[in-house]
């Protein structure tokens, strides 16, 4: 299992890469069926589920709370900073494994590297955010442990053909685009697919199941600069959600998700000699497939179009290999630790699982409400507080134990993350 680097530019580090040239090297796509296959052959490692990796991410500010100038970001990360701000960067990790990553707005994250336990997994985490702080206040650049900023209107400061095209596409659609990219931090975890399909499907649709009460549970983004008139306890959750929801609505079935992913828009593509990588509206991969030469790139896709194209699309979990929970806030402080405890435990057996699913049932698909009311909704609340006693029970660790109980206890409470000294 690769390491996980998932943020609004969402490469996953050790999966495709953002096409640098050399299109013609690459074989190219013909038909939607061979798409297809490729997607189901590339998206889902089958092997036993034995690993977990997650990307911890938090908004920038300079001293005086602007966003950080990117030039003192890549000085103060020196080796470590992404080549995103620095071509030449030898992009070393962290010292225990994490590799630095940058989104559009400024927001830096540590992708870890993959570990057999969560307790590993959060020490690890735990260190290199202690380095990253250390090595960023050389400039005086702050970690804002915030999932949406409040206090500054969005702004891009990465500039490539990739994230130009994304704004573009996103600013015809509405005021989500930009402060989705820009303005929002999340928790993402990474969990091994399964070791066969059957295997695959059901961890797939627990990781969808029980996604609407843990994005109540965790909900703490309820402010965001400039965001349309709405109170919604997860403001970020918010912006994915009506953003672009052909891109963003998933699939429920693993099995579906090659037959998805070929016919969402294109967001971006790569032509071959310019840095204008705006894609036709409304044309998705299979289209260009079926256009070849004729179409607006002069040329027949390739894989690593295909690679490309993967990375822009935004589902509630995404498979890049393994499985990528991509719903949950940032959490204030260190408490990101508590939805990385959860996950391990919920996935430790079959046991765990199909009570994680009872408990889940009843709100599974109700990604808006969860959002939009978290735990005011009674239903969501009761859920939400059942998988956190469920993960307390199954966890190993004391601390977790611990950890787990607390914010189940909160969330029965109706209590956001943070709260936990007022339970």
């Amino acid at each position: 299992m690769a390491t996980v680097t998932t943020s609004t530019g969402n490469e996953p580090a050790g999966s495709p890469g953002v096409p640098s040239g050399g299109q013609r090297e690459r074989p190219r796509i013909t038909s939607r069926e061979a798409a297809r296959d490729y997607v189901e052959r590339t998206c889902f490692s089958l092997g036993p589920p034995r690993l977990m990796g997650a990307t911890c991410e938090w908004l920038t500010a300079a001293a005086d709370g602007s966003r950080p100038d990117l030039a003192a970001v890549s000085k103060a990360l020196g080796p470590h900073a992404p080549t995103q701000i620095n071509p030449w960067s030898s992009v070393d990790p962290l010292p225990r494994g994490g590799r630095v990553t940058i989104d559009s707005g400024g927001q830096l994250g540590i992708a870890s590297a993959p570990r057999s336990g969560a307790q590993e997994l959060c020490d690890d985490l735990v260190s290199d955010h202690r380095k990253l702080l250390e090595l960023l206040s050389s400039e005086g650049i702050k970690l804002l442990d915030q999932a949406a900023d409040a206090a500054r209107p969005p702004q891009r400061c990465l500039d490539d053909p990739r994230y130009r095209a994304m704004e573009y596409r996103f600013d015809q659609i509405g005021p989500f685009g930009a402060l989705t990219m820009c303005s929002t931090a999340a928790t993402q975890i990474s969990v091994d697919a399964g070791g066969d399909t059957e295997s695959v499907q059901r961890r797939w649709h627990l990781l969808h199941a029980i996604g609407p009460a843990m994005i109540a549970a965790f909900s703490c983004s309820s402010q965001l600069y400039d965001a349309p008139v709405g109170a919604w306890v997860s403001q970020r959750m918010r912006t994915w959600l009506e953003v672009d929801t052909p891109r963003t609505c998933g699939t429920a079935h693993s099995r579906d998700y090659g037959r998805w992913a070929v016919e969402v828009p294109l967001l971006c593509a790569q032509r071959d000699g310019s840095d204008d990588w705006r894609a036709p509206y409304g044309m998705s991969f299979g289209d260009w497939i079926e256009l070849g030469e004729k179409s607006f790139a002069g040329r027949a896709p390739t894989e690593a179009d295909l690679d490309l194209h993967l990375m822009t699309l935004f589902p509630p979990v995404r498979p890049t290999g393994r499985l990528e929970v991509r719903y949950i806030d940032a959490q204030p402080g260190d408490l990101w630790r508590v939805p990385l405890a959860a996950y391990a435990a919920l996935l430790s057996g079959p046991g765990a699982m199909a009570e994680a699913m009872g408990a889940a049932r009843s709100t599974a698909g109700r990604w808006s409400d969860a959002a939009e009311f978290g735990l005011a909704d009674l239903e969501l609340r009761s859920a939400a507080t059942a998988l956190l006693s469920l993960a307390a029970a199954y966890s190993e660790e004391p601390e977790f134990v611990r950890l787990l109980d607390t914010a189940a206890e909160r969330c029965c409470r109706g209590l956001a993350p943070g709260s936990e000294d007022h339970v």
